[in-house]
């Protein structure tokens, strides 16, 4: 099977493996969405600095941070593996519970995620993946927007996320779910 070429055409996880690795795709409810071209120098520094600040923080514990490309496989139930109709791939997420960790990614909802916003998946970020995250049971989601230096962040409270917590990419943030660890945001350079 080649890659999708409608929009409206149905995918499960199935289909997604057999598509080539040149062309990255996330699915969604079973809709295929392309990922952006290559990521921006600024989001890279973005992404590798989170990902190292929350990955030194984790040293010893027993959660693990991971970055894109990760498969995280978000069953809507117990279905089979080849079932899973959303599969995404966060910039950066961190994982506390070793069984839903296997040599794909992940299988179920990460603790923690975070995702750069950039102009190309921004809208998608933002609706569709917020409403994926939520429905999965992701305890708390950021979005960073590296233009306007805003952190935006849902947590799950009563299985929604309700009102977003928006601040600016400054100072110092504790990821709630995980107290342990704080962002330093002055250590973001570009």
């Amino acid at each position: 099977m080649g890659l999708p070429q409608q929009q409206a055409e149905y995918f499960t996880y199935a289909d997604y493996q057999t598509w080539p690795d040149e062309t990255r795709f996330e699915l969604i409810d079973g809709i295929a969405y392309a990922m952006s071209p290559a990521p921006t120098r600024s989001h890279q520094v973005l992404v590798l600095e989170l990902a190292r600040q929350v990955s030194t923080a984790l040293k010893g514990k027993p959660c693990q941070a991971f970055v894109a490309p990760f498969d995280v496989r978000l069953p809507h139930a117990d279905e089979a593996d080849d079932k899973v109709d959303t599969v995404v791939q966060p910039d950066v997420m961190v994982v506390c519970d070793p069984a839903k960790i296997d040599e794909r990614g992940v299988r179920g909802a990460p603790d923690w995620v975070a995702e750069v916003l950039s102009p190309h998946t921004a809208r998608k970020d933002l609706t569709v993946k917020l409403a994926a995250y939520e429905r999965a049971g992701v305890l708390e989601y950021w979005l960073l927007h590296p233009t306007d230096r805003l952190v935006t962040v849902y947590r799950l409270v009563d299985g929604s996320y309700g009102r977003p917590d928006i601040g600016e990419m400054s100072g110092t943030r504790a990821i709630g779910v995980l107290p342990d660890i704080t962002i330093d945001f002055a250590l973001f350079s570009d």
